[in-house]
């Protein structure tokens, strides 16, 4: 009875995506165009392919604690720049309420639109701008956030029309995918609208079973941490005192914490404080202090374990016999991988490169600035130098006039009266030459000191000259 009750869910969430694709398909490119404009890539989200047996074995190892996937040593989780990548972000147009308000009906503990009254609408309306708001708001109602099969919900509506006013809806996205994953992890195989919601196609020749015994034992070496389309951008890790984000959705809250994988941001992990998101308070110093013993007491009892009597590698769990064409598919995938990888180092070599030269070009602006001041220092010592060569040869002068000045004076004693004077003026004469005599010394220690400046310009100049 619970079978059949299931598979008649999943006829009805079929025919609604159906009808969804045909409406999609009947556009002409205009409208197209204008979806694509205001909305993005919602409608990729209809061709989307699930692998049912890998998202059922994937939901016995979610952790609601944590919020996170716990793959054997591995922890992932969907993060906000992944899916802002994925959805860029789109915008509406607004909504009438007046429109939205006539048709809203009780569904259960809540209102629903009927999916029916928004089909006629697409169908019949003229303005195309006003088909494409409804068909957005469809694919929102029925394909991101489903909660009664075929209506969308009230909450769905709020949310669309918050759109417009500069609101982004990856935050509600995320949130909603991690309520749904708690709700799953509590319940079961029931219905779970984040299947819908999956981005990435998977083999569907591996049964529940194989996938929970490929992710139980799944290592750091077979994963690829950060995914190859992610654009880099700040990552949202904390809000106000928490070390983790509570994140809204339209349904609820729930918490947030992208430092358990910063690995998927290509950063170095490590122990991140989770206080308040799960019940245990500890601290952790260094790269990896007590990580073992924090990661297994953060395991939830309830999270399939690592299997050592069956592990199996990736490669042996994942093993068929290929077809020719599945031989030369994945040789291509392979070479088309290293490719990547290759393109991925050599970006990696260029920003180092980019940053080596940046470093040498600061490098050689503070050398340059250290020279300009060397140059700077010594171009004032030889203005300094110059201005006391001034001062000493003025000196000189001075002597040079004194020494004259006292030549004079001792002709004029001498053409006096000699008989008279001749005591004094011999006496006089006698100082006279003392005087002479030292002055005369201190003028050859002047121009012994001129000739050593000048020496020392000389020098200096060549120096200056080879700066």
């Amino acid at each position: 009875m619970r079978n059949e009750y299931l598979d008649k869910v999943d006829d009805n969430a079929s025919n609604e995506f159906q009808e969804l694709r045909d409406i999609w398909a009947q556009w002409d490119d205009e409208a197209k165009q204008l979806f694509y404009q205001n909305y993005r890539d919602l409608p990729y989200l209809l061709d989307i392919k699930v692998d049912e047996h890998l998202f059922r074995a994937m939901v016995q190892f979610w952790n609601p604690a944590y919020s996170c996937f716990t793959f054997g040593e591995v922890d992932l989780v969907p993060i906000l720049e992944e899916y802002t990548t994925l959805l860029r972000c789109p915008k509406s147009q607004g909504m009438s309420e007046q429109w939205a308000v006539a048709r809203i009906q009780q569904k259960g503990d809540g209102k629903c639109i009927p999916w029916v009254s928004l089909r006629d609408l697409i169908l019949a309306h003229l303005d195309v701008k006003r088909r494409v708001d409804v068909l957005a708001l469809s694919i929102y109602g029925l394909v991101i956030f489903p909660k009664a099969i075929g209506h969308i919900d009230e909450a769905v509506v709020d949310l669309f029309d918050r759109l417009g006013k500069q609101n982004t809806p990856v935050p509600a996205i995320l949130a909603e995918t991690f309520r749904s994953l708690n709700a799953c992890r509590r319940v079961g195989e029931d219905y779970s609208p984040l299947k819908e919601a999956a981005a990435t196609p998977r083999r569907d020749d591996i049964t529940e079973e194989r996938w929970i015994e490929i992710l139980q034992n799944l290592r750091e070496e077979n994963v690829m941490w950060k995914a190859p389309w992610m654009t880099p951008s700040k990552i949202l890790y904390c809000c106000e005192s928490f070390d983790w984000v509570p994140l809204p959705g339209i349904w609820g809250v729930v918490g947030y914490a992208p430092l358990l994988v910063l690995r998927q941001y290509k950063a170095e992990q490590f122990i991140p404080a989770t206080q308040g998101l799960a019940q245990s308070d500890f601290s952790y110093k260094g790269d990896h202090y007590k990580k073992k013993g924090w990661f297994s007491k953060r395991v939830n009892d309830s999270i399939p374990r690592l299997s050592l009597e069956v592990a199996r590698s990736m490669e042996e769990n994942l093993r068929v016999i290929p077809s020719e064409l599945e031989v030369i598919k994945q040789e291509f995938e392979r070479k088309n991988l290293e490719l990547g990888r290759k393109i991925e180092r050599l970006e990696e070599e260029k920003m180092y490169l980019s940053l080596d030269v940046d470093v040498q070009k600061i490098e050689w602006q503070q050398k340059v600035k250290e020279e300009r001041a060397k140059a700077e220092y010594w171009e004032k010592k030889f203005q300094e130098i110059q201005a006391q060569n001034q001062a000493l040869e003025k000196e000189n002068q001075g002597l040079k006039a004194k020494v004259t000045e006292l030549r004079r004076s001792l002709h004029h004693h001498r053409s006096r009266n000699f008989a008279v004077e001749l005591k004094e003026s011999l006496n006089k004469i006698e100082e006279m030459k003392h005087n002479i005599g030292e002055l005369e010394a201190v003028l050859q220690n002047c121009e012994i000191r001129i000739e050593q400046l000048e020496a020392r310009e000389g020098h200096w100049k060549g120096e200056l000259h080879h700066f």
